[in-house]
């Protein structure tokens, strides 16, 4: 006769398929456990999912495409609410909007956003005049300002060479485009960015800044590093960026349109907080503390004394990212407890615990092989021996 809470442990059947792994899927105690510079898992089911993007659609030449669902539109072709004029302090921008887009208004000065950010994907678009005027520099000219420091290069370049750090597509100063892939003056140009700032600490580069991008969907830099602003007739000389920043846009003399600007702010980097990449050590343990403690925080919502199973799987499963005393003293008395009622079991009961018990030895074969639980584990060494006793390990 087993004890009421022997009978508990074994009333459940089969475990729940969130806590165990199956074959063909991507489970708890599945792949590689946290490192000193990764805090999460390989196929880690506590890692958070990727947010719901609801794509957009791609321009064409003739009309502006929809931005993706988290975009936040900067520009839409209706007015210049969330602009301002990059001088006479920043008063209302007083370049032209009509027809969907906005065109420079020479002599007014460069624009920029009223609101400020960091890194980002950009999409902005853009028309050199279709009336061929000038040449070199002089013609179609203006500038894409990342958080109005670092600029990427505007400019009508179809059949208009220039310098190559001064193409269409060139971080001004800096690096040429890799290819001119322009459309005839007067068409729209797509240019999509990724940007990532310089960061310094206490005086020294940890991270020099990127970008990336795009123009008529054709790679024109591919993660140039920045290291500090750009400028005209001068070398980039390292330094930080400040966090936050606005979009210039500039006022060169001639009547470029720009239309459809949007951009998706980007997470922070391993090297400022992120937990994404290789971290340092310091960091990686700080966050497998953190998810330790949440996954410990669910177990603790998991009591049943009719199943205590889940709960104590999730106990297991709190100790892969940082041991504690009390978490793992209360699973190896739940998988003890575990073995000893399995143990009691009547004979004939036992086959119905198959699927359940060798679900559970590949749990412990985990936690031995990755030295989560101690060498000679005794609830592992029981549930083996049952599985051989059983002749469970026979195909």
């Amino acid at each position: 006769m087993l004890r009421p809470m022997k009978l508990g442990f074994l009333a459940a059947t089969l475990l729940p398929a969130t806590l165990l792994p199956s074959a063909g899927s991507a489970q708890v105690f599945y792949g590689d456990p946290p490192d000193a510079y990764h805090p999460w898992a390989i196929h880690d089911q506590n890692r958070p999912k990727p947010k719901l993007v609801t794509p957009g659609t791609f321009s064409s030449v003739e009309k502006a495409g929809v931005p993706p669902s988290d975009a936040i539109i900067l520009f839409d072709g209706s007015d210049l609410s969330k602009w301002k004029s990059g001088k006479d302090g920043g008063g209302p921008a007083k370049w032209i909007v009509r027809d969907g887009y906005m065109e420079a208004n020479p002599g007014t000065g460069d624009i920029m956003t009223t609101e400020e950010f960091g890194d980002c994907q950009l999409h902005v678009e853009w028309a050199a005049p279709s009336k061929v005027e000038g040449s070199s520099q002089g013609r179609g000219n203006s500038g894409v300002f990342l958080m109005g420091i670092c600029e990427l290069q505007v400019l009508d370049n179809y059949d208009n060479p220039t310098y190559a750090d001064g193409y269409a597509g060139s971080v001004y100063g800096v690096n040429p485009p890799m290819a001119n892939a322009l459309r005839p003056p007067g068409q729209f140009q797509v240019y999509d960015i990724v940007f990532r700032r310089p960061i310094f600490r206490d005086g020294k580069m940890l991270d020099p800044g990127y970008v990336t991008a795009f123009i008529n969907g054709v790679l024109v830099q591919d993660a140039t590093p920045l290291e500090g602003p750009t400028g005209h007739m001068r070398r980039t000389t390292p330094g930080p960026f400040p966090a936050k920043g606005p979009l210039k846009l500039q006022d060169h003399g001639n009547t470029t349109r720009f239309r459809n600007i949007w951009y998706r702010p980007l997470p922070p980097r391993s090297i400022e907080g992120g937990t994404d990449g290789v971290l340092t050590t310091e960091a990686a343990m700080a966050k497998r503390q953190e998810i330790a403690a949440s996954i410990r925080e669910d177990a603790a919502k998991l009591t049943n004394p009719s199943n205590p199973v889940p709960q104590m799987l999730r106990l297991f499963e709190s100790l892969i990212y940082a041991d504690n005393h009390a978490a793992r003293q209360q699973a190896e008395k739940m998988a003890a407890d575990y073995t000893t009622a399995l143990k009691q079991l009547p004979e004939d009961r036992l086959p119905g615990k198959k699927d359940e018990v060798k679900r559970l030895q590949s749990v412990f074969d985990y936690l031995s092989r990755n030295k989560i639980v101690p060498a000679g584990f005794a609830p592992k060494s029981e549930i083996d021996a049952m599985v051989k006793q059983q002749r469970w390990d026979k195909k």
